[in-house]
């Protein structure tokens, strides 16, 4: 292991998330309501442990392995969510704990969206664009933004883009050099956040609200400047706009790259992911809004649309914005919309959850074994598009599956040892575990009655989420150390 490269990645990717703290202070002193001060000792915290890890080790170079990729990724991802709660630990205008403080961090930065706090309308304009913009940086993950930059500091980047980006994802590399993808990636993830705030903008949104709820959408986070979500601007013009970029973000962006490169939307039609996350999408909008007229939550066909189709997205998506309170509508339709977030987005995009691929993956797995009950000797590859998955790539999506489920099932009961009730304990372990936010029961409406335990397990459930559980707990293993 190169302990002195990593320590040197660790201190150069902290001194450049120090310079992500500038924009919350030029807000704070354009609104001139607070916070600025908070910000520019946070700043300068962060860079002094940043270059108090960097100096001592500036002249070691040596090339990283795939072990040391994955210690950066996930001492990065821990490093960068407790200097990330720094400016609301600072920031006597918030007054919530340290452990609410790297809660609320911890879940901006892995796109979670579960909130602590209260009374958003009220707080300072920097806090605010914070919160949005924190979800924005780890919506593509800060880590494939900094290979795009430590090459031309001498410093490869493919150990720590594979570690952030694993699973069964498709095309991840764009362009023949890492750097280029990542590149690639960002120059997409930004023209979308661009092209989203202005279509917000137009729409009726302030300026303010219209790049911080870009910030959220495109990165499928839900953080709001406003309690009430989206629900505060109750515009059906603005629901749909939140809609569509939601749907765009939740794709593959191997799929936006190609399209844009072809001008042809033909990447998307032949996409058998993309087909499935539509598909699933529909039927899920075509259930919530039938079931909503029929049980006459509201008045018309056309007003249950709207807002079923709404939730829908969002929480499929895993983006957690609201525009109503799915924990009251009746009967099955909070829970079956939680069982969506466990699919969630598709490989390659900023969603959460099992993501659209290996579901595919399963589902024709599935089909695949009740097939050889009938004919046990046949071979029968998995295909998808014409292109047989290989066995490896099945046992891979099983294993994160059951490995998945196992994680589900343990955060879930200890939550339930620590005094919370089933459905609480179900709700939130799906949306801290999916990324998801919003949940049912105690945590409808946000997290701040939970005791500090559940709290802390929550965190680790969102971070177990954000890097996909394998790039955790394989640094726990044995075997990863004996390597």
């Amino acid at each position: 292991m190169q302990a002195k490269m990593i320590i040197k990645i660790l201190g150069l990717l902290l001194m450049l998330y120090s310079l992500s703290l500038v924009p919350p202070i030029t807000i704070g002193l354009i609104y001139q309501d607070g916070a600025v001060m908070a910000f520019v000792t946070a700043m300068l915290l962060t860079l002094i442990a940043g270059s108090l890890l960097w100096y001592p080790n500036r002249h070691h170079k040596r090339d990283l392995k795939i072990r040391d990729g994955f210690i950066v990724v996930v001492m990065f991802w821990t490093a960068l969510g407790l200097v990330g709660a720094l400016p609301f630990v600072l920031e006597e205008e918030v007054p919530i704990s340290i452990t609410d403080a790297i809660f609320e961090s911890f879940s901006g930065l892995t796109t979670t969206g579960a909130t602590v706090l209260s009374g958003l309308d009220d707080m300072p304009h920097a806090i605010l664009w914070y919160r949005q913009q924190l979800q924005w940086l780890g919506g593509m993950g800060i880590i494939v933004l900094a290979v795009a930059i430590l090459p031309m500091l001498g410093i490869g980047g493919m150990q720590l883009y594979r570690a952030e980006m694993p699973g069964p994802s498709k095309d991840n590399k764009l362009a023949p050099r890492i750097s280029e993808t990542a590149k690639t990636l960002w120059m997409i993830y930004l023209s979308l956040t661009i092209v989203c705030a202005m279509a917000y903008w137009m729409a009726g949104m302030s300026w303010f609200d219209a790049i911080g709820h870009s910030f959220s959408t495109v990165a499928i986070g839900g953080f709001s400047t406003h309690d009430a979500s989206i629900g505060y601007f109750d515009s059906a013009v603005i629901e749909a706009i939140a809609i569509f970029f939601m749907f765009l973000a939740g794709a593959n962006f191997a799929l936006h790259f190609r399209a844009f490169r072809s001008l042809k939307a033909k990447p998307y039609f032949f996409d058998p992911e993309f087909r499935t996350y539509t598909l699933v999408l529909l039927v899920g909008v075509a259930i919530s809004t039938l079931y909503l007229y029929s049980q006459q939550v509201y008045d018309t066909l056309l007003e249950s649309l709207r807002y079923g189709a709404f939730m829908t997205v969002s929480i499929s998506t895993t983006t957690g914005f609201g525009n109503a309170d799915f924990a009251m509508w009746p009967g099955f339709l909070p829970v079956m919309l939680i069982f969506m977030s466990f699919i969630g987005g598709s490989a390659g995009s900023t969603g959460g959850g099992i993501k659209v691929i290996r579901f595919l993956l399963l589902l024709k797995q599935g089909a695949r074994e009740i097939q050889r009950l009938m004919h046990p000797n046949a071979l029968m590859p998995v295909k998808l598009n014409g292109r047989t998955i290989s066995e490896r790539v099945m046992s891979s999506v099983w294993g994160f599956f059951a490995l998945y489920v196992a994680t589900f099932a343990v955060i879930l009961l200890a939550l339930m040892m620590l005094g919370m009730d089933q459905v609480t304990a179900f709700s939130a372990t799906a949306a801290t575990l999916n990324n998801l936010g919003p949940g049912l029961g105690d945590v409808a409406a946000n997290f701040g009655g939970l005791n500090d335990p559940q709290k802390w397990i929550l965190t680790l459930s969102m971070l177990l989420g954000r890097l996909e559980i394998f790039t955790l707990l394989v640094i726990l293993t044995r075997t990863f150390w004996r390597a």
